[in-house]
Formats: structure tokens, C-alpha cells, sequence
């Protein structure tokens, strides 16, 4: 058994391959975030925040600057047309990028006011995108612009095309961040890393149920231990695989740990991808790491 793999339950073995390594990608970044694969290139992308860099790496070819003025965008993924849709912090906007290049606004602002800035987002089977909206790139100038905070708190959004106006769907939360619905979009997870400002803050994962476009419950699925869970994804079994201090951990859908991969560098965010989508990708301060599992995601 590799020595960065963690199990604290059995059934941990068979989500993993155990000689399988985990292998540094690209390094010498300053934050990266937000990766995402695009099935149809066989290739991930995700940003570097702080530098303002978007990268695309694709197997046998490395890595490359995919796009050098990025918005200081943070999180990402794709709709069912392949598209990429981010996060961007600097103009604290949700951005879809179409075919041609061009790009398409989906939300800048709410009842007339600016959004702080998004984080990170999903897209549900009804074509609606689901966001966050922390402040932490208005904070400073290190992941954006530092800004007055135009809108009363820090919610969770839904949006259901680019000409409509964000919803709140989530109100409760300090720095809402990472979020992903389980598989039958029957639950919404969402993390509050309100912790990473305030010592006594939430580093949790909480849990909603989800009824059409409204969510209820919201009750903590996780504490994280170890750091903040900034962001994860929910593999074909429904486990919920996070980003903590350490490294990966990876929760059952009753919320038990089953187990971890350590990693050497703090965790910011992850996705599946690969032609069978049981490649993680793992986006780690100044580095991106990848690792092989036994199930997809």
C-alpha cells in the first residue's frame, strides 16, 4: 500500500487502486483552483488565482497557459454542450464561454447589487447553475480587487439562463464555497470554510435536500478536521471526495470518513476526468497532482 493512502474504514480498499502513485503534474504556481476536464479534448484545465492564468494540460503533451488574462477566476465546470462556465472573481461575475470564443454573462449582480465574488459552481440536469458567492476576492488585491461588499451576506445561488436573475436558495451559511449534488440531484452539498477568517468560523460540509429549484434542511454533513473543504466532487457511489488541509478525504453518503490521500501541499479542489473518469485531478497551493482510483466519478 502506497504510503500517502489513509483508510480508516474497509471499504476505503475498494475505492482505491493501491499501487497506484500520486505524481506532480506542474508546480511553481501561487494558488490553483477550479479544475475541470473536458471529456471531448481528454484534457483538464484550472486556474492559478493570484496570477491571474488559466493552464490546460492534456496526457503526453504537459501543461500550457490556456488563457493568460482569466479574471482571477476560481472555480469551474462544464454544461451539457461542453462549454466552460467559471467563477471570476475579479469581476465578480459567472461566465459561460460559447463556441466562438466569445463570452456570455450569467450573473454579475442580485436586486441591483453587485455579487461579491463567485467561487465555485454546478450545473443540475435541468440546465440551471447553481453558485456561491464568499467574499474572497473582494477581501484584497491577492485573488481579485479588494471592494465594498454591495450585497447583505454570502449566499447560495441558482440561476436559470443567462437573462434571468440569481436566486437565493441559501442564506445561512458565513463563506459558502465548494458545492456538488449527489447523483440523483436529490441533495446539495455545500461547504462553509468560514473558518479560514475566524478561528471559532464553520469548516464544514452541510447537506440540503433539494425540491426543484428550492433546497431545505441544510444540516452539517462533515466536519473537516484537518483544514477547510474547499472544494470536492461525488463519485458513482455516491461518496463525497473533499479537499482538506492534508490532502483528499473521502466521505460515504451517511457522512462516515472512509479514508484519505495524503498529499504534500494543502488542497484546494478537485475533479474526476480521464477516458474512463477514475483519474483525480488535484489542485494543491502551488501544484496540481493526479492519482489513479478505483471508481469513477
Amino acid at each position: 500500500m502506497s504510503d500517502h493512502i489513509l483508510a480508516h474504514n474497509r471499504r476505503f480498499y475498494d475505492l482505491i487502486v493501491p499501487n497506484s502513485e500520486l505524481t506532480q503534474i506542474a508546480s511553481g504556481m501561487l494558488w490553483t483552483e477550479g479544475p475541470v476536464y473536458f471529456a471531448q479534448g481528454d484534457y483538464f484545465l484550472w486556474s492559478d488565482i493570484p496570477n491571474n492564468r488559466c493552464y490546460q494540460w492534456a496526457e503526453g503533451m504537459g501543461s500550457r497557459i490556456f488563457d493568460y488574462d482569466a479574471n482571477n477566476s476560481n472555480g469551474h465546470t462544464t454544461d451539457a454542450q461542453g462549454r466552460l462556465l467559471s467563477c471570476e472573481h475579479l469581476t465578480r461575475r459567472v461566465t459561460r464561454r460559447e463556441y466562438d470564443g466569445s463570452t456570455t454573462i450569467i450573473a454579475d449582480s442580485h436586486d441591483g447589487k453587485r455579487l461579491n465574488s463567485p467561487n465555485d459552481l454546478v450545473v443540475k440536469s435541468d440546465g440551471s447553475i447553481w453558485f456561491t458567492d464568499p467574499p474572497y476576492g473582494i477581501l484584497s488585491d491577492y485573488e481579485g480587487r479588494k471592494s465594498p461588499q454591495e450585497q447583505a451576506g454570502c449566499f447560495v445561488y441558482r440561476v436559470e439562463s443567462a437573462d434571468a436573475e440569481p436566486i437565493i436558495v441559501a442564506d445561512d451559511m458565513i463563506k459558502p464555497n465548494g458545492l456538488a449534488f449527489s447523483r440523483d440531484e436529490s441533495r446539495l452539498y455545500v461547504s462553509d470554510t468560514g473558518q479560514s477568517h475566524d478561528p471559532d468560523g464553520p469548516h464544514h460540509i452541510r447537506v440540503f435536500d433539494v425540491s426543484g429549484s428550492t433546497l431545505s434542511g441544510g444540516d452539517v454533513f462533515a466536519d473537516i478536521p484537518h483544514g477547510l473543504s474547499d472544494g470536492f466532487r461525488v463519485d458513482s457511489l455516491d461518496n463525497v471526495w473533499t479537499s482538506t488541509g492534508r490532502g483528499v478525504s473521502c466521505y460515504a453518503s451517511d457522512g462516515e470518513l472512509l479514508g484519505e490521500i495524503l498529499v504534500p501541499e494543502t488542497v484546494s479542489n478537485l475533479c474526476f476526468g480521464g477516458p474512463k473518469m477514475n483519474r483525480l485531478m488535484i489542485t494543491a497551493t502551488t501544484s496540481v497532482y493526479t492519482i489513479y482510483l478505483g471508481v469513477t466519478g
